[in-house]
């Protein structure tokens, strides 16, 4: 047979288990990430942008 203290931890453990899994949850709507070798589309006659920085 357990000693008490053994099944009071054991009883603690799954009340926090049970805690837990029952917390409600929001979920975020993520955008999925794009794959590793995508590139965004690029205009070939879009100009280099220039940014002027005057002090």
């Amino acid at each position: 047979m357990l000693d008490a203290y053994i099944i009071d931890q054991i009883r603690k453990r799954e009340e926090e288990r049970r805690r837990i899994h029952e917390r409600p949850a929001l979920e975020l709507p993520l955008e999925p990430e794009p794959p590793p070798d995508w590139e965004p589309e690029v205009e070939e006659e879009e100009a280099p942008r220039v940014i002027i920085i005057d002090l």
